[in-house]
């Protein structure tokens, strides 16, 4: 399943943050691929579409989780969501 997470930083854990996304990289555990990751410029807000099982979405969400906010959605690919709207009504 490939899953988006959306982060934001509070302002009182920015440099904690910063500190240790230089340092490892913020790579996700084994079980979970990285398909890409983005930062809002002059923001403290970024996207990361990764893929894999639940359990490592946790991990690396606990991980996280004492620096950054995060919202994770379950995300589909415009052929899967056309296959369902085709199913559901139609040509």
């Amino acid at each position: 399943m490939k899953y988006m997470i959306t982060w934001k930083v509070p302002p009182e854990h920015y440099k904690a943050g910063l500190k240790r996304f230089l340092k490892t990289g913020g790579p996700p555990p084994k079980g979970l691929k990285s398909l890409g990751r983005w930062h809002a410029a002059g923001s403290t807000t970024g996207w990361h579409l990764v893929e894999g099982s639940d359990s490592a979405l946790m991990e690396h969400a606990a991980e996280w989780a004492e620096l950054l906010e995060l919202q994770i959605a379950p995300v589909v690919d415009d052929e899967v969501a056309a296959a369902v709207a085709k199913k559901l009504y139609g040509k």
